[in-house]
């Protein structure tokens, strides 16, 4: 079969294009705050779009087909080919001039990642901050993308379940053409982040950082304008309680939403994924929050109990951590490594878990935890009853044993590329809790990690192949990893 190479083009100038666009936005704000960058980004966005109508032009009248060959390609390139344009304004700024840097930080934006080489994000042009989370946008709007209309025709991860379950081909889909659902689900998305930035500005925010941390919190990213990230609104709780609420909708499958906008409330409520995800999210914050609460040598200051005490603080930080690691979206009130030893494992566990699928979360996915439990312990009665068939069901729907073998396989392949990612990392001299953290951190999108990656530092302490290797790390998490392991074996470009 050949490869259609021509449509494959075609589609990264598109993405360039609309790179560029994007680039124009972050420009004009660069020109009302006047921080001297506007020339700069504007100059990134010409170059960008150049090459992306030259791309086009040059495949005008391709055959518009694109098989599973030429999707697996296009989601992988067009990553890459998104991270590598979305570098320009940082280096044509001067913001970042490190080309190893500036892809590390580009890449954690477009893979909703939020880990940052940064060490002084409040220095940055305002142009540049609005870029920075743009790309974060950006990424999190291209995944919805993903899990409901290419994902599950590629047969990636068990996302075919999801695809059943609610948008893609075949069952219970929003409208009869993928295009229109994705139109929808990405008005809510929209939405989701025009009143959060309002909220947030109603809340004490200034408009601009509203913005950037509205644009952040729906793509669960994490990027944030301050350096102390959400702990500078420490003192005021509404600022985070709201960011609590849309990091709960973003990690949380889009499609629900649309149920409960329209109305088919009681949709959300039989849902087996969400009911868990609010369930984990519940009992993990009552542990994490006796657990804070009753740590004798952690001063009360660091509470600010002038605000509303000292059980609300404790509550709220822990609530707010607990939503971040679980949705990936890797904001930071407090350093949940200070805490007890105990909770600091704790969370690490919890960079295992993710967000719902059909949300802009990272990690394996609650959906996929459930089904591998219940096919676990169904294996005990399988064992006691050999010829009694006995299917995995998920919300009262039998599970083909193809898409539980998927599941399981995208597991196992998912921590034996921890446990790579974690030996790459220590042979580059990290040692074995930074190794650990970063390695979960960047292959779950969740941000902040343990040892020297702790929530209060950053990445730059990583030596330039630690982080075009977390770079790749971050790639592999946040398109499922089969997407991008594929493209890399022989026979993936043998012609059949």
């Amino acid at each position: 079969m050949k490869l259609n190479t021509r449509i494959i083009i075609h589609i990264m100038g598109l993405l360039l294009l609309c790179n560029g666009s994007f680039m124009l936005l972050a420009a004009i704000a660069s020109g009302i705050y006047k921080d001297g960058a506007t020339m700069d980004i504007m100059l990134a966005a010409i170059v960008t779009m150049l090459f992306g109508i030259m791309a086009m032009f040059y495949t005008r009248g391709h055959k518009k087909e694109v098989k599973k060959k030429e999707g697996y390609i296009v989601v992988t390139f067009g990553w890459i080919v998104m991270s590598i344009s979305g570098m320009l304004p940082y280096l044509f700024s001067g913001s970042i001039p490190s080309i190893t840097d500036a892809f590390f930080e580009t890449m954690s934006g477009y893979t909703t990642t939020g880990a940052s080489i940064l060490d002084d994000i409040e220095s940055l042009p305002a142009g540049i901050l609005l870029w920075r989370s743009l790309t974060h946008w950006i990424g999190g709007m291209g995944i919805i993308v993903l899990a409901i209309a290419i994902l599950p025709l590629l047969g990636i991860g068990g996302m075919q379940l999801f695809a059943a379950e609610a948008p893609g081909p075949g069952g219970d889909k929003l409208h009869p053409r993928i295009t229109d659902t994705a139109k929808r689900l990405w008005l809510i998305y929209f939405g989701y982040t025009v009143l959060e930035t309002f909220l947030l500005k109603f809340a004490g925010m200034s408009f601009f950082d509203a913005i950037n941390h509205a644009l952040a919190t729906m793509s669960t990213g994490g990027f944030s304008t301050k350096n102390a990230s959400l702990a500078f609104w420490n003192d005021q709780p509404l600022v985070q309680y709201i960011i609590i609420l849309f990091m709960f909708l973003a990690g949380s499958n889009f499609v629900l939403s649309y149920f409960a906008l329209t109305g088919r409330v009681q949709r959300i409520l039989r849902d087996e994924e969400f009911k868990y995800y609010f369930g984990f999210i519940v009992i993990f914050t009552i542990i994490a929050a006796l657990g804070v609460y009753f740590r004798a040598d952690v001063p009360v200051s660091d509470f600010h109990p002038m605000v509303l005490g000292k059980a609300e603080s404790a509550f709220r930080h822990t609530l707010f951590q607990v939503v971040a690691v679980i949705t990936t979206t890797g904001f930071v009130s407090a350093d949940f490594t200070s805490w007890t030893p105990f909770l600091t494992v704790f969370f690490f566990g919890l960079m295992f878990l993710g967000g719902s699928a059909g949300s802009t979360a990272g990690g394996i996915k609650v959906m996929r935890h459930l089904l591998i439990i219940k096919n676990g312990i169904l294996e005990f009665k399988r064992t006691l009853h050999p010829n009694a068939v006995i299917p995995v069901r998920y919300n009262q729907k039998t599970v083909t044993e193809h898409i539980v073998y998927n599941v399981v396989a995208f597991f196992v392949l998912y921590m034996l590329l921890f446990i790579i990612g974690s030996l790459v990392l220590g042979f580059l001299g990290l040692d074995f809790v930074s190794a650990v953290g970063g390695s979960a951190s960047s292959l779950g999108n969740v941000g902040p990690a343990l040892g020297s990656l702790n929530p209060v530092s950053n990445y730059n302490s990583l030596p330039p192949a630690g982080k075009w290797w977390c770079g790749f790390l971050m790639l592999l998490g946040r398109l499922e990893l089969f997407t991008v392991l594929i493209v890399l074996t022989p026979y993936f470009w043998k012609k059949t």
